[in-house]
């Protein structure tokens, strides 16, 4: 026990490092004109199941953490670390227009393990009924990253040029827990989320001699506390062999999450000044400094339904709808629409036991999605997704993966810039089954 404590702690320690550095020196470089609104980008944070689709809501793995549906905790096999990133490519178009953007950050750090260890359950010859898998995770919530200029040309004013520039988002900490008896498990997720959002605008008379921009300032800041429940239902379609075994053949796995709508508290921030390039003069003509407001995240919630041939064959099918147009923010009033969100997948394992052919034990994934966004009412996103899980063996026989996904995806709309993109993240999963293993000598 007193090593388990020391690898814990080490762990821990390890996690929180990483997180904040990371935070720290890998901000996303952006130019997502749509972060604008609401509170940015949302992070969907699913590294393993990426490559087909980002299914969650049946997606369990005893080697992989699922962050999003909690009930999934209790099905995992060993203690497990996952820590991911990702790049993007945006190609953004308006009319004739287009402008092309790198941008990239940390997908997610996460910890997660059952709270018992199965080889103690062989070498006592029991079978246990209960499992209990607990997960400690730190990631983004969202992202803000934008930097556009437009031009305005009128013939009986001056020309104006019009800056607005965003950064900054939120990140969440979240603890889960989840139980399984047999084969139904149930879970939640308790956190907090936190972030600051900053935007500038700017506007230039360029014609005007010795003319003052008008530049205004917001700096919000953002806490609150988050939740989320989770369920996921076994459906066996073959015989189970022995009552003293667990079940590995081919089943069906139902699986829902979801939350109520969700306050946070807000502290703002808000400057409007005049400032003169020429001369270097500036004039504050309105500040606001540490204003209390208020806001409301939306209720959402996801089904769907795996089929699942276990070291073979994943198929799913998921459907996800968020009641955004109740969300609210007194700092930044904004009418959002309600999201809708389609995904299926596949991941397919040719051989997960040969030993003599690497190409065999590959997870190949693939996928599509099809959401409409919540930010403006005719806004859409799909993407096509494929991926790949890379088995490495390390010492102690333990099994670990680099998981490598990519999306081909486009944002469509009919009355605003339109994008196409290619997203690639890449993540880390580390397993080690000794974990709460009692050693017995003599």
């Amino acid at each position: 026990m007193p090593n388990f404590q020391k690898d814990f702690r080490g762990c821990l320690n390890t996690l929180i490092f990483l997180f904040f550095a990371t935070a720290l020196f890998a901000q996303p470089k952006d130019n997502s004109p749509y972060t604008r609104i609401g509170l940015g980008e949302s992070s969907y944070n699913s590294l393993s199941s990426a490559g087909f689709g980002g299914l969650s809501a049946a997606y369990n793995d005893p080697l992989h953490i699922n962050l999003l549906n909690p009930a999934a905790y209790a099905w995992l096999g060993t203690a497990t670390f996952e820590a991911g990133m990702y790049a993007e490519h945006a190609n953004l178009k308006l009319g004739d227009e287009s402008s092309k953007n790198w941008s990239g950050n940390l997908s997610h750090l996460a910890l997660a393990f059952p709270m018992h260890n199965s080889l103690n359950d062989v070498l006592s010859k029991k079978q246990r009924k209960l499992h209990w898998g607990m997960n400690i995770a730190l990631l983004p919530n969202s992202v803000v990253g934008y930097d556009i200029q437009t031009t305005a040309v009128s013939a009986h004013q001056d020309t104006t040029n019009n800056l607005y520039q965003g950064s900054g988002g939120t990140n969440k900490f979240i603890w889960g827990n989840a139980v399984r008896y047999k084969n139904f498990s149930a879970g939640a997720n308790i956190g907090f989320v936190f972030g600051q959002l900053e935007s500038t605008r700017q506007l230039d008379y360029l014609n005007l001699d010795n003319s003052y921009s008008d530049i205004f300032q917001d700096n919000i800041s953002i806490r609150g506390f988050i939740w989320s429940l989770g369920a996921q239902q076994q459906i066996m379609l073959e015989p189970k062999k022995s009552d003293q075994e667990s079940y590995n053949g081919k089943s069906l796995i139902v699986g829902a999450y979801g939350n109520t709508a969700t306050n946070f508290d807000t502290r703002s921030t808000f400057l409007r000044m005049r400032y003169n390039p020429t001369t270097l003069h500036r004039d504050t003509l309105e500040y606001e400094e540490n204003q209390a407001g208020s806001g409301k995240l939306p209720a959402e919630l996801t089904l769907g339904v795996m089929y699942q041939n276990p070291g073979k064959l994943r198929a799913g099918i998921e459907y996800y709808m968020g009641k955004w147009s109740k969300y609210e923010n007194d700092a930044k009033p904004e009418a959002l629409f309600d999201s809708r969100r389609v995904a299926v997948g596949v991941e397919y394992i040719p051989e997960i036991a040969s030993y003599n052919n690497y190409l065999k034990r590959i997870r190949y994934r693939a996928g599509f999605y099809h959401r409409t966004d919540p930010r403006l009412n005719d806004l859409k996103q799909y993407a096509l997704t494929v991926g790949v899980g890379l088995p490495v063996i390390l010492p102690r026989q333990q099994t670990s993966f680099v998981n490598l996904g990519f999306e081909f995806g486009k944002y469509d709309t009919d009355s605003a810039i339109k994008e196409n993109f290619v997203k690639m993240s890449l993540g880390f999963t580390l397993n080690d089954s000794s974990w709460f293993f009692k050693r017995k000598f003599g």
